[in-house]
C-alpha cells in the first residue's frame, strides 16, 4: 500500500480514536452492543454504537473509506461508530452477515459495486450477492480502474500490445473483480491473446509487476497512481466514460477503440427493512460528512471521486451494469472463473 495511503488511514484511526474519548468526556458518545432494536422507528436513533463492517482487510480502499465515512457520520450522530475488517471473497463474507443482521441501523456496511455487479458473474447462483438483498441507503465514491505496465516493455498504449505479437501476461487480484473484468475485455475486445495470472490481492499483484513477472495489470487508480509518477509504471488506459482528473493525459479505453467501461463504486447498506426514519438519518450523517473539508481533502489525496447520490439510484445502476457486464461476457464468450 503507498505512503499516502498509510498516512490517511493512520491519521483516520488515531481521529476516531480523539473524537471517542472527547465525546465520552462529556457524555456525547452513547456506546452498548450491537444487537436489539429499535422500538420506536427511528425516533430514538442512535441510542448506542453502530458497528460498520467491512469486507477488506486494514489499509485497502475500502477500508480507507469506510474509516473516513464512520469517523465524519459517527461525529455527526454523537455515538461510536467502530470499523470492523472482515476479508474474504470480494465481501461476500460481510454480505452474508449483514444480510442475516437486525434490521435497526446499528449494523452497517460500505459494500462495492463489483460485488453485485461482476462477482455473480464468477460464482455459483447460491454464492451471489443481490442488490435486492439490502437497503441501498446513499452512494459514497467511484474508484477508476487504469491499465499499467512496466516500463521495460516499451509499450504506451493498447494498439503497442496488440502488435507485440505475442501472448500477454496479465496480473489479477481475484475473481470476479472489476479489475479482472476489464483486462478480459480489453483482451478480448483488442483481440489480444492474454493469459491470467492470478494473486492473492492487489498487493502481490502491484509486486508482480514492478517485477516485471507479469506484462501488464489493471489495478485501482489510487493504488497505482504514485508508482505511476515516480515512473516505475506506464499508464496505458483507463476505464472511465471520461479521463481520469488524476491522470489527465491518459486516454481512456474508449478513446482508443475499445469499449471497455468498468469502475468501482462503494455505498452504504443496511440490512432489509431498515425503517426509514433510520435511514434518513443516516443519509443525513452521510452528507454532512462529505461536506466536510476533512473528507474532501481525504478524496482528494486517495484519488476518489464523489458518487454521492441517493441509493435508488446506485441500486439502479447495480442492475444495469450487472445486465451489461453480462452481455459482454455473452458476446466474447468469456468465462470469469476461468480467467484468474
Amino acid at each position: 500500500m503507498t505512503n499516502v495511503r498509510t498516512r490517511t488511514r493512520i491519521a483516520s484511526v488515531a481521529g476516531t480514536a480523539a473524537l471517542a474519548l472527547a465525546l465520552s468526556a462529556c457524555g456525547g458518545v452513547k456506546n452498548g452492543s450491537s444487537g436489539g432494536g429499535d422500538a420506536s422507528g427511528g425516533s430514538d436513533y442512535p441510542s448506542k454504537s453502530i458497528q460498520m463492517t467491512v469486507g477488506a482487510s486494514a489499509g485497502g480502499s475500502s477500508d480507507l473509506i469506510s474509516r473516513a465515512m464512520s469517523k465524519g457520520m459517527g461525529q455527526s450522530l454523537g455515538v461510536a461508530m467502530p470499523v470492523v475488517n472482515k476479508p474474504g471473497a470480494n465481501g461476500a463474507l460481510v454480505a452474508k452477515e449483514l444480510q442475516k443482521a437486525s434490521s435497526d441501523g446499528y449494523s452497517i456496511a460500505i459494500q462495492n459495486a463489483s460485488l453485485f455487479a461482476i462477482t455473480p458473474l464468477a460464482v455459483s447462483e447460491s454464492e451471489a450477492v443481490k442488490v435486492d438483498d439490502f437497503d441501498i441507503v446513499y452512494g459514497v465514491s467511484r474508484d477508476d480502474y487504469v491499465l499499467v505496465t512496466n516500463p521495460k516493455t516499451g509499450w504506451k498504449s493498447v494498439a503497442d500490445m496488440k502488435s507485440a505479437g505475442r501472448t500477454i501476461r496479465y496480473g489479477t487480484t481475484g475473481v470476479g473483480t472489476g479489475a479482472q473484468l476489464n483486462s478480459a475485455l480489453t483482451f478480448a475486445t483488442a483481440g489480444i491473446k492474454a493469459t491470467a495470472v492470478p494473486f492473492d490481492g492487489g498487493a502481490p499483484n502491484l509486486t508482480a509487476l514492478l517485477g516485471a513477472q507479469v506484462d501488464v495489470s489493471t489495478m485501482q487508480v489510487g493504488e497505482a497512481i504514485e508508482n505511476i509518477r515516480a515512473g516505475k509504471l506506464v499508464p496505458l488506459a483507463v476505464f472511465s466514460a471520461e479521463r481520469v482528473k488524476y491522470l489527465p493525459d491518459v486516454p481512456t479505453a474508449k478513446e482508443q477503440g475499445f469499449d471497455v467501461q468498468v469502475s468501482q463504486y462503494r455505498f452504504i447498506t443496511t440490512p432489509k427493512g431498515t425503517p426509514q426514519a433510520v435511514k434518513d438519518k443516516l443519509v443525513a450523517a452521510a452528507k454532512k460528512t462529505f461536506a466536510s473539508d476533512e473528507y474532501k481533502k481525504f478524496n482528494e489525496a486517495n484519488n476518489l471521486t464523489p458518487l454521492e447520490v441517493p441509493g435508488p439510484e446506485i441500486a439502479t445502476k447495480l442492475k444495469a451494469d450487472l445486465a451489461s457486464n453480462t452481455a459482454k461476457l455473452k458476446q466474447f464468450g468469456i468465462s470469469l472463473a476461468s480467467n484468474g
